[in-house]
């Protein structure tokens, strides 16, 4: 692996890593995250696909990568307000650990990946490491009821947001793009999702999101997803990093999404509950590793 392929494969961490935070810290509601998001990804991957001369695909191909675009959209919406519930710390391992086990089944069931019986024992045993290693960023030394509630019900949240991330993933699978053709539709999927979401919520009484000045200063976190997006795509190339070495690479984010979290949102944690989830941090790459190594 050479430096800049290495350089590139880190985008991921910064750009996933501080898309979180940097949502949080703008502020607003979920509708004015993802709607200034969407746009801000939406503007990034028109950049792109200007300066690279990739035209937009058609047909087949491009109603499915819209409707990948749509699946993300639809779970961030979700990943939002576990964020109000629970706080981007610990919602972020949570929803990570989702899209490990999602993309990890879906392989198995769909793709045929871990064909043989080893590879089955080592990938049930990552799967069980992440379960574990989610469960130990949430811990709570000194228990609430209230809290616990709260917590029951962000996760339950996160686990039907990670059918949008899946469709975030599978859909492209289905058409002959690469991941920079999808690129393109896939943000017009997301900013229709955005738009739609804020029209429905003003339709129920709810001002709407689309004439808040709020949700546009978050078009400046979604150039960090934006950013994260691309420098994977590219990060996963063959001639780069590969696949398997760049979801990796990429799986690093849940780390610096979940620190700077307790460090710049507040969301505090005692000295035994930041060992514990530091721990918990490290058997969710650990397993992220197995499972794309086997």
């Amino acid at each position: 692996m050479n430096a800049t392929a290495l350089l590139i494969g880190l985008g991921p961490l910064l750009g996933w890593g501080l898309y979180p935070t940097i949502a949080s810290k703008i502020g607003g509601r979920p509708v004015n995250q993802i709607l200034g998001s969407t746009i801000g990804t939406l503007l990034f991957a028109m950049v792109f696909v200007m300066v690279q001369g990739i035209a937009l695909p058609t047909g087949h191909d491009l109603i499915f990568a819209i409707i990948s675009g749509i699946g993300w959209a639809s779970a961030q919406i979700i990943t939002f307000k576990a964020f109000t519930m629970v706080g981007s710390s610990r919602a972020m391992p949570v929803t990570t650990a989702f899209q490990l086990l999602g993309a990890s089944l879906w392989g198995v069931i769909a793709l045929g990946d871990w064909p043989t019986t080893a590879a089955k024992l080592f990938g049930g045993l990552a799967l069980v490491l992440i379960i574990v290693g989610a469960s130990l960023t949430v811990w709570s030394e000194h228990k609430d009821a209230g809290n616990a509630r709260l917590l029951r019900r962000a996760v339950l949240w996160l686990a039907v947001g990670e059918i949008g991330y899946w469709a975030y993933s599978a859909a492209p699978q289905a058409t002959k793009l690469s991941g920079m053709q999808a690129f393109l539709p896939q943000a017009i999927g997301m900013v229709l999702v955005g738009i739609v979401y804020a029209i429905f919520l003003a339709l129920r009484g709810e001002k709407l999101a689309l004439t808040e000045s709020i949700s546009y200063r978050h078009i400046f976190s979604g150039l960090f997803f934006a950013f994260a997006a691309l420098t994977y795509l590219i990060s996963a190339q063959p001639d780069m990093n590969g696949l398997a070495t760049g979801f990796i690479l990429s799986q690093t984010s849940v780390v610096l999404a979940t620190l700077t979290g307790i460090w710049f949102l507040g969301q505090k944690k005692t000295s035994k509950e930041m060992r514990i989830t530091v721990l918990g941090l490290v058997l969710i790459l650990v397993a992220a590793t197995v499972t794309v190594l086997i």
